[in-house]
């Protein structure tokens, strides 16, 4: 059987065109880190303006671990995470641990407060810009997460989706580690022992 030079050339778009969309979503998915922001490197602070109107910071946010999402209502892998975020923030609220959210919607508020409203977000989001996606690190891939420890350092970074277990362990890590005295010095905890 005589195969067509024009069923050989679909076949061999058909091809290239599956391998570039899969090298291009494992970028997206975490294959590559493309983000300057690396680990232990202190997380650019910001003011941005929350739902409520009020201006919120990073640095309001210094002595508590931080899950810091840039996320928008289209992104499909950010649906996802959304709920494991909320699980979060009800469970580690009281332990020096929070989830700041930084939407980049385009169409601001008008998308992204009924967004919340209907999912009942619980933690704190913030409207995003440009400027500040290429502070940390030209955020061009959603959904990227930043874990940043109670010092304000980056401790981890998550391009694409991840597994819920694999922030638990981050947010664990982060929280049971030891708490950061004045001027950065970190104190471990010294146990004694009598006879």
């Amino acid at each position: 059987m005589k195969r067509s030079p024009l069923v050989l050339v679909v076949v061999a778009f058909v091809v290239a065109f599956m391998l570039y969309v899969g090298y291009h979503q494992a970028r997206r998915s975490g294959g590559s880190l493309t983000t300057h922001l690396k680990q232990s490197s202190p997380a650019p602070d910001f003011s941005l303006e929350s739902l409520d109107g009020k201006t919120t910071r990073l640095s309001d946010f210094r002595g508590k671990a931080v899950l810091l999402n840039f996320w928008a209502t289209w992104c499909g892998p950010c649906k996802i995470e959304i709920p494991w975020f909320m699980d979060f923030e009800q469970t580690y609220k009281d332990k020096n641990f929070a989830v700041l959210g930084i939407s980049l919607d385009e169409d601001g508020w008008e998308a992204v407060k009924p967004y919340i409203e209907q999912k009942k977000i619980n933690y704190r989001v913030v409207l995003g810009t440009e400027q500040i996606a290429q502070l940390y690190g030209e955020v061009d891939s959603l959904p990227t997460t930043f874990m940043i420890d109670r010092e304000g350092r980056v401790a981890a970074v998550h391009i694409g989706l991840v597994g819920k277990s694999d922030y638990q362990h981050d947010i664990q890590d982060l929280i049971s580690a030891p708490q950061p005295a004045r001027g950065g010095i970190v104190v471990e905890p010294v146990l004694f022992r009598t006879k």
